[in-house]
């Protein structure tokens, strides 16, 4: 009699940045050249099944019901392979409630996602701490998306990288607040964010002050979320964007991932703000703007964002939860 699959499906939901991260100290281990803090949104998720099926030949991948060239998901499972003793191929079915690949962390849940699952059906039960760890050697954000309200990632410093993990900060009930994602485009980016942030040692004149000033905005972030200060975990939240976004200006050649509905939609949020909306914009390596606002506010600066020229659609989200099994 055959062996029956083992078989697991997890979820896990996308994060934003609030302090970026950018560039790598080590591209083989994925390890950051920066910490970083970011929120998990309750809205956008992706689920993922792994079935490790004895005595098929090869990995095989699917995410939205289309095969994908599996090569960089086999290099994941080879992972958690090598953790058993194991040579069994996996099946992997993924599904993303957004758009793929368009700069809203479908990386970050996709490889959460994958992490989670993965281990559950090669039979183990990785700590939280040891699943973000595994989930960063697909997706530096994905060891975020491992949890979820408020989290911190550690660059690390040692060459091995199990120091370089996410840790949460604080839950999503303990804060509660809201984002409106403005999304301005669907199609995946041209240039994708492990290309982008290729050798920017020395492709970027811009990059040491970036690293060198990281500590002090991860200081002043954590700050503002034990405190609950709204305005200047707004105003932190911006000013990294922007100076993330300014180091992918300054590559060579350089990065410009905005298109005219973004920067108006830039424009919009601040519109609010002159009008006493407290509404701050962040954008990670894509078109989309992320509004971030108290719940109070959070249908105002929606139908603002809704009349932007260019914008396709707004989503709201909440914060959301821990990557979590579905079975």
């Amino acid at each position: 009699m055959s062996k029956r699959p083992a078989s697991s499906t997890a979820r896990a939901h996308s994060n934003i940045a609030l302090i970026k991260y950018w560039g790598k100290r080590d591209a083989a281990l994925n390890l950051p050249a920066v910490g970083s803090i970011s929120i998990t949104l309750d809205a956008l998720y992706t689920d993922t099944r792994v079935t490790f099926v004895p005595g098929m030949a090869r990995d095989k991948v699917e995410i939205g019901g289309r095969g994908v060239d599996a090569a960089r998901f086999t290099r994941f499972l080879d992972l958690i392979r090598a953790r058993t003793g194991s040579a069994q191929s996996a099946r992997v079915e993924s599904w993303n409630n957004f758009p793929t690949g368009a700069g809203l962390a479908s990386s970050a849940s996709g490889f959460a996602a994958l992490a989670l699952a993965g281990s559950r059906a090669a039979g183990l039960e990785l700590s939280p701490r040891d699943l973000s760890i595994l989930a960063r050697q697909g997706s530096g954000s994905a060891a975020r998306s491992v949890f979820g309200g408020f989290a911190q990632m550690h660059r690390g410093s040692t060459d091995d990288g199990l120091d370089a993990c996410a840790e949460p900060l604080l839950e999503a009930s303990e804060w509660p607040l809201d984002v409106v994602v403005a999304i301005t485009e669907r199609e995946a980016k041209k240039v994708d964010s492990s290309a982008g942030m290729s050798d920017l040692d020395t492709r970027s004149d811009y990059f040491d002050a970036w690293v060198s000033h990281s500590e002090d905005d991860l200081a002043g972030m954590r700050d503002a979320i034990a405190a609950r200060d709204f305005s200047t975990l707004g105003e932190l939240t911006e000013y990294s964007c922007l100076k993330m976004h300014g180091l992918m200006l300054s590559t060579r050649p350089g990065l410009l991932y905005w298109n005219a509905a973004t920067v108006a939609a830039m424009h919009a949020v601040r519109g609010l703000r002159e009008d006493g909306v407290p509404v701050y914009f962040t954008i990670d390596a894509g078109p989309q703007v992320k509004a971030l606002c108290q719940p109070a506010d959070t249908a105002r600066v929606a139908t603002a964002l809704q009349q932007v020229p260019g914008v396709l659609e707004t989503r709201t989200s909440a914060l959301g939860p821990a990557a979590h099994l579905l079975d």
